[in-house]
C-alpha cells in the first residue's frame, strides 16, 4: 500500500511539473510566432510596422512640408524661442518691433518646411535599417508605440543629418538676418534697462523643433492606422493592424 501511495505521489508530481512546461512552450510559441492570439508571424508584424511608419513619415513629412505646413498648424508651428522670450515681450510693445517678431516667427516656420521635404527619405533610411527585437509589444503597446520606439533609435542620427539641412533652409529664408534685426533692436534697450543681451542657437532650436513637429505628426498617422480601417492602404497593414480591432 505503501508503494502503491509513493507511486501516485510521483505520478502526480511528474504530471503537474509536465502540464508547467507545455504552458511554458504554449506561451513562447505563441509570443514568437503569433500564435492563435494573432495568426501573424513576426516577421509579418515587423514588415507592418515598417510600413505605417513609412505611410506615416510620407504623409507627415507631406503635410509639414506644404507652405504654411508648421506656420498655420498649432501642435507644431515654432513659437518665438522661450529662452528668449522677454525680447518677444520687449519688442511687441511697439508697432515696429511687432511686425519684427511676426516677420520673424514666419520665417523660422518656413525653415521648418523647407526642411521637412528633405525629411522623408532620412526618416525611411532609418526604417529600413531598423530591427526590432520585439514586434509584438509595439504592435500591442501604446497607440504611438512604433513612432515612440523610431524617435527613441534615430533622434540623435536624425539630428546629425538634419542640422545642415536646416541650415540651408535658415539661410535661404534669411532667419540669421532677421533674428539679427531683432536681436540688435532689444539689445538696444540692454543699455537702459540693464538687462543681459541675447543670442540663441537658432540652428538647433529650429531643427529640435521641426523633428520634433515631424514626429507629432506620424504619431497622428500611427493612430490613423490603429484605429481606422480605412487608412490602412496596404494589405500588410490590413493584416497586420487588422488583428487588433478583434
Amino acid at each position: 500500500m505503501k508503494r502503491i501511495y509513493i507511486g501516485l505521489t510521483l505520478f502526480a508530481a511528474v504530471s503537474f511539473s509536465s502540464c508547467d512546461v507545455l504552458t511554458e512552450i504554449a506561451d513562447t510559441a505563441m509570443t514568437t510566432t503569433g500564435g492563435a492570439a494573432t495568426g501573424l508571424t513576426n516577421d509579418e508584424v515587423i514588415s507592418g510596422l515598417k510600413e505605417a511608419l513609412t505611410v506615416g513619415i510620407n504623409n507627415g513629412a507631406g503635410k509639414a512640408s506644404l507652405t504654411d505646413g508648421f506656420l498655420k498648424n498649432d501642435l507644431i508651428k515654432l513659437p518665438f524661442p522661450p529662452d528668449v522670450v522677454r525680447v518677444k515681450e520687449k519688442l511687441e510693445g511697439t508697432s515696429l518691433g511687432r511686425a519684427k517678431v511676426e516677420e520673424f516667427e514666419v520665417a523660422m516656420n518656413r525653415a521648418a518646411e523647407l526642411a521637412s521635404k528633405e525629411a522623408a527619405p532620412i526618416f525611411i533610411n532609418a526604417i529600413k535599417e531598423m530591427s526590432i527585437g520585439d514586434g509584438f509589444t509595439i504592435l500591442k503597446g501604446p497607440d504611438n508605440a512604433a513612432t515612440s520606439y523610431l524617435k527613441d533609435k534615430t533622434t540623435a542620427e536624425l539630428t546629425s543629418k538634419f542640422s545642415p539641412i536646416v541650415q540651408t533652409a535658415i539661410d535661404k529664408v534669411n532667419v540669421m538676418s532677421l533674428w539679427g534685426k531683432v536681436t540688435t533692436a532689444y539689445n538696444a534697450t540692454t543699455l537702459l534697462s540693464g538687462n543681459d543681451k541675447v543670442d540663441t542657437d537658432l540652428n538647433k532650436y529650429i531643427t529640435d523643433r521641426a523633428i520634433s513637429g515631424l514626429f507629432t505628426l506620424v504619431a497622428q498617422e500611427e493612430l490613423k492606422i490603429r484605429k481606422d480601417p480605412v487608412a490602412r492602404v496596404t494589405d500588410i497593414l490590413k493584416n497586420v493592424f487588422g488583428s487588433l480591432d478583434n
